[in-house]
Parts: C-alpha cells; sequence; structure tokens
C-alpha cells in the first residue's frame, strides 16, 4: 500500500468537516433541460447550455460530417501542421462576431485568459488590474504574468478611478485591465462604461471576459460590448466555446496585430494541440444557429425573467443578478448542500456554490436557466424551490 500519500487523509478530512468536499455528479444523458443525473431525472439548472445547443441537429449534423471527411484530430499544434482552414474560418467568424479584427483560438476560456495575461505583462514594470470577482482564470493569468497586480473592489469604480491615478499604475510601462463581462457567480455586470471611460483616460488597456455573456447579452447575443452598444471601443474580448456555443474551446478577438503577436508567444496556443474537426464544424454550426434562429436568444431571456421572479416572490435573495446566472443565497455552506441534495431528491439539481469559490457567508445555489427550459420546468423548479426552502426555514 502505497503510504506515499497518507498526508492527504488529513487535508481531505478537514474538506469534509467545511462541506467543501466536492462529490461528481454523473451525467446520464445529454447535456439537456432534462437531464439524468445520478441515476436520476431532473430538471437542469445547472449547465452553461444557454441556447440548449447541445443537441441541436444541425450542430450535431456538422460535427459528424467533419469527423467522416477529417477524422478525429489533427495530432498537432497549431504552429506545426495543426491549423485547419476551418480553424481560420472559424477565428475570422468570431472576429465577425465580436466586432473586432482577428480572433485567436485556443484550448479553453481558461488558457485564453492565461495566456493573454502571460504574454503582455511581462515585466515587473508592468501593471495588471482586476476586478475582486474575476474568474479563476484571469486571477491565474495574473499570477503567471511578471506584472504587478492591483485589485480593485468588485465594480467600486471610486476605487478603480484611485488606482489608475497612483504613481504607480501612471508611471508603469504597460496597463491591462480586466474584468469579467457578466460575473460568474453572482450574475451581475460589470460596469463597462465607465471602465473604458476611466481607462481610456490614463492609457490601459481594456479587456472583458465575457465567458458567460457571447451568445447571452446584447440584441444579438454578441456580448457585453454590444449590450451596452461600445462596438470598437474595447480593446480585448475574451470567450468561451463551451457554454453559449455548447461545445469546447475559448478564443481572443482583438486588434490583428495582437493575433500575430500571440501566434508567437501565447504558450497554450503553442503547446497544446489544437481543437479537433468535430468541434470546430459544431462551432461554427452554432455561429449559424445563433445568426439565424434570434428566438433562441428571446427564449433565454423570457425564461429568466419568469424564473427569477419566481424565485424572488417565493422569498429568496437572488442577490445582485441581472443575467441567467442566478444565485439563490443562503449564507451557510451546510445549509447550501442540504438545499442542494433535499431539491435532488425533488427532481431538481441545483449545484451548492460554497468557500472558497465564494466568500464565507455568501455561500449560495447557483441556478442557471436555458432557451430549453419550458415553462412547465420552471414552474415545477420554482415551486420545489419554495417548498424545500420552507421546510428549512429559509424562506416563510
Amino acid at each position: 500500500m502505497n503510504k506515499k500519500f497518507d498526508f492527504l487523509d488529513a487535508e481531505i478530512a478537514q474538506l469534509k468537516a467545511e462541506n467543501r468536499f466536492i462529490h461528481l455528479h454523473e451525467l446520464q444523458s445529454a447535456q439537456s433541460p432534462v437531464a439524468v443525473i445520478d441515476g436520476k431525472k431532473v430538471v437542469n439548472l445547472t449547465s452553461n447550455n444557454y441556447l440548449n445547443l447541445t443537441t441541436h441537429p444541425k450542430v450535431k449534423q456538422a460535427a459528424i460530417e467533419a469527423i467522416e471527411k477529417y477524422g478525429i484530430g489533427t495530432a498537432a499544434v497549431r504552429t506545426i501542421i495543426g491549423t485547419m482552414t476551418m480553424h481560420e474560418e472559424l477565428e475570422r467568424r468570431l472576429a465577425a462576431f465580436k466586432g473586432a479584427e482577428a480572433a485567436i483560438l485556443t484550448q479553453s476560456g481558461f488558457t485564453a485568459n492565461t495566456a493573454t495575461c502571460q504574454c503582455l505583462m511581462t515585466s515587473p514594470e508592468d501593471v495588471l488590474i482586476s476586478d475582486e470577482l474575476n474568474h479563476a482564470s484571469i486571477i491565474d493569468g495574473g499570477r503567471l504574468a511578471k506584472a504587478k497586480k492591483k485589485v480593485y473592489r468588485h465594480s467600486d469604480m471610486a476605487h478603480l478611478k484611485e488606482i489608475l491615478e497612483s504613481d504607480e499604475v501612471k508611471n508603469a510601462r504597460r496597463k491591462l485591465l480586466v474584468t469579467d463581462g457578466v460575473f460568474s457567480m453572482d450574475g451581475d455586470i460589470c460596469h463597462l462604461p465607465d471602465i473604458v471611460e476611466l481607462c481610456d483616460k490614463h492609457g490601459v488597456i481594456t479587456m472583458i471576459d465575457d465567458a458567460h455573456a457571447s451568445g447571452v447579452l446584447g440584441e444579438h447575443g454578441h456580448g457585453t460590448v454590444e449590450y451596452f452598444h461600445m462596438q470598437g471601443k474595447v480593446d480585448i474580448q475574451i470567450g468561451t466555446l463551451s457554454k453559449a456555443f455548447a461545445a469546447v474551446g475559448g478564443y481572443v478577438a482583438g486588434p490583428q496585430k495582437l493575433r500575430d503577436y500571440m501566434v508567437s508567444t501565447a504558450r497554450p496556443f503553442l503547446f497544446s494541440s489544437s481543437q479537433p474537426p468535430s468541434v470546430i464544424a459544431t462551432c461554427l454550426a452554432g455561429l449559424d444557429v445563433i445568426e439565424n434562429e434570434p428566438e433562441r436568444l428571446q427564449k433565454l431571456w423570457d425564461n429568466t425573467h419568469y424564473f427569477k421572479t419566481a424565485l424572488q416572490q417565493a422569498g429568496f435573495d437572488t442577490g445582485h443578478s441581472q443575467t441567467p446566472v442566478t444565485p439563490v443565497m443562503v449564507g451557510d455552506s451546510a445549509q447550501a448542500q442540504e438545499l442542494s441534495r433535499r431539491l435532488f431528491d425533488e427532481g431538481v439539481f441545483a449545484l451548492a456554490i460554497v468557500f472558497p469559490t465564494v466568500p464565507r457567508g455568501k455561500e449560495r445555489l447557483r441556478t442557471i436557466v436555458t432557451a430549453g427550459h419550458t415553462r412547465e420546468d420552471l414552474e415545477f423548479a420554482a415551486a420545489k424551490f419554495a417548498k424545500v426552502g420552507k421546510e428549512m426555514g429559509l424562506i416563510k
């Protein structure tokens, strides 16, 4: 018996004592609005399948045809022989989707953030400025960068202004501000107009992580920039292909010279194999669906407004959410875990989010509705939330 890892016994015991030990749930069906999870059919309020593209016939067929024509993978990094015509086509389409000059694909949204921060912030004379509730990939990107880090209080524009006016930032060689567009745990939207105004005044590059906004925000689902009618005013837009696009991968959209530079310097791009043809084909087909089936976006928002209102009327605190990401605030790890377990027993899957993903005292269930949920699905889920919430004394 290998005793070299016995030290982990105490660590795991501590995680369990703090209700932070994660048990993986097993998805036994397609990632659908109603899915089979751990052997039980449930209303699924936990996936990022915003536009319900995982099972769209056109998207599935595109994957099948790509495999038949090109095989299962490229077996190479992009800079050797892993760049196919379809990779470059998707990059052009994503650039147009974001209103940018160019785009570069990465293996995930996580690596899109880490790659951009690392390859732009290369000196201690640089400064990277970040909202305190930014995604972990931005935090890790900052750790990989050689720049000094400055963190402003969440969406606090007065604090951001104070940081930008500090001598350390004024005298920096390069200055980059990074913010989530939609904050993934709270569902609120960044104050993009104020951020851009402040950054332009102080010569700071603006970078927005639109993982939860691409395909979701804006009249056509183009993201936070479109939502605020600020096309052409944000320097770098990060996107993911694993949420509204329901596939896998990420991208960086910005100036052509940024793409040219990252091709030679972005380590995840340089040292990871490119996405397989089936994935690229699904993303291209997903773009077609987003552009040609606007009713999906409308249904997403109709469902969002209905479910958010139902939770609030039941007496739940949904925080500051403005998007399909709707937290149900609980404030205690054990109660959040118990609420999630009891809802599952009732036929609703809504995962508990606890420390360290959120601060202590901010534990919650994070719910996400999709365009694929029916009104009956959401009525059922809202009724079960109210039933269990009352039984646990969380609401009256």
